[in-house]
């Protein structure tokens, strides 16, 4: 069995069981990672760039260099391999939990206890839920969805279909940092600039494909483009602006708009502003759409392997 193959296999057995099991409730990979990364932060912090940056190196490095020692110990069984590739893209990708965080906060709002879908947003999102009612939850339910899409499911698939296990355990160390310290906090402005850079960096390609499937996967795909081209420049995140704009364009909804993080409040540019507002029923819209976004990015990741190794097949035969 070749690697592409091993690849497709295990992506895919790995993907099936996070729709079957979910996240674990305890003992996840990626919490035992932020539980690392931050005694290794307890052990470096500065306020400064430069030591940021070597944060960032040792968790990173480490976790890419764990996953290749594996990768290459079972590198001689096609079945260890995909068994391998499949526990870390199981480890790695959210979707399940994705669509169950939203679809709770979506099932309080249809059953009108907004005090119990205010208290479930900080599952999914980081958004101040006080400051919100019912459409503002619905909207930032929605925008999760879309960039969570591309963090949790699309990017991970993306390096790993680029570089294996290594690449799908170091995209979501990453994205994991990035969490952790790359917010614009007095504590992290400057020690956590170079996991937020690593992440725009590492994010790029993976919401480029999000925002693509999404116009193909949605009901409206002339506006999903519409709306990215127009809007997803004004965002201020370089990787989010694209799949939100996508995603509100595709759902004929309009996102953006004044949020607030913590009591701090931010004017966001709006992104489909001839869509209309946000309902609670466009939860369960968002995730259905993810959730054919999520497939089709395996699907484009296998492809994309085999056509790569066909093209320098010939070209080493030529």
């Amino acid at each position: 069995m070749g690697a592409d193959r091993v690849f497709a296999y295990g992506a895919a057995a790995g993907l099936l069981g996070d729709l079957l099991l979910g996240d674990p409730r305890r003992g996840h990979p990626v919490a035992a990672f932020g539980r690392a990364a931050g005694a290794v932060e307890h052990a470096l912090w500065r306020d400064h760039r430069g030591w940021g940056v070597l944060h960032t190196a040792v968790c990173v490095g480490a976790t890419v260099a764990s996953a290749s020692l594996a990768a290459s110990a079972v590198r001689r069984s096609p079945a260890a391999s995909a068994a391998l590739t499949a526990a870390a893209t199981w480890a790695v990708v959210g979707g399940t939990s994705l669509a169950r965080e939203a679809r709770a906060v979506g099932r309080a709002l249809d059953a009108g206890d907004l005090a119990a879908a205010r208290a479930r947003l900080p599952h999914l999102c980081g958004r101040d839920p006080h400051a919100l009612d019912a459409d503002g939850i619905a909207r930032a339910v929605v925008e999760s969805v879309a960039e969570n899409t591309s963090d949790a499911v699309v990017g991970a698939l993306v390096w790993g279909a680029a570089a294996g296990v290594p690449g799908l355990l170091g995209f979501r160390a990453v994205n994991t940092l990035d969490a952790m310290v790359g917010h614009r906090s007095p504590r992290y402005r400057r020690f956590g600039w170079a996991a937020a850079r690593l992440d725009d960096a590492a994010g790029w390609p993976g919401a480029r494909l999000t925002a693509a499937l999404a116009a193909v996967a949605g009901p409206d795909p002339r506006a999903a483009v519409r709306a990215w081209r127009a809007d997803a420049a004004r965002h201020p995140s370089p990787n989010a602006g694209p799949v939100e704009a996508s995603f509100a364009g595709a759902l004929g909804v309009r996102l953006g708009g004044t949020l607030s993080y913590g009591g701090r409040v931010e004017h966001r540019p709006v992104l489909n502003g001839p869509g209309r507002a946000v309902r609670s029923a466009d939860i369960e819209r968002a995730v259905r759409l993810s959730r054919r976004v999520g497939l089709l990015a395996l699907g484009a990741g296998t492809a994309g392997r085999f056509a790569v190794r066909r093209i320098l097949g010939k070209g080493r035969t030529s």
